[in-house]
């Protein structure tokens, strides 16, 4: 059974840091694409970045300059690196994966979903 656990989620001042972390299990998805999408309350669930299977990175334009999205090929795992938060940062972070090695903007293209974790920048 395939599992994306998300964790390093929680509290944080506008202008700080965090990283999160998605391990996979169940298959291994170092060649293949692994992205990131955020839902705020009552809003739909958008694309943050994803990392393509020859490790190829794309970022939405309000995250650009800010997030990396770095992979650990060895532990099966992606990251989400989150520099100069904002308020309007805030959302639940989703992790996603999807078998082919090209990226997608679309979370319709991913088969693959982790539970979530809440990240909140407060002014």
């Amino acid at each position: 059974q395939v599992q994306l656990v998300e964790s390093g989620g929680g509290l944080v001042q506008a202008g700080g840091s965090l990283r999160l972390s998605c391990a996979a299990s169940g298959r291994t998805f170092s060649s293949s694409a692994m992205a990131w999408f955020r839902q705020a309350p009552g809003e739909q669930r958008d694309f943050v970045a994803a990392i393509s299977g020859g490790s190829v990175p794309h970022y939405a334009d309000s995250v650009k300059g800010r997030f990396t999205i770095p992979r650990d090929p060895a532990k099966n795992t992606a990251y989400l690196q989150m520099n100069m938060l904002k308020p309007e940062d805030t959302a639940v972070y989703y992790c996603a994966a999807r078998h082919s090695p090209t990226i997608s903007t679309s979370a319709t293209m991913y088969i693959y979903w982790g539970q979530g974790t809440q990240v909140t920048v407060s002014s």
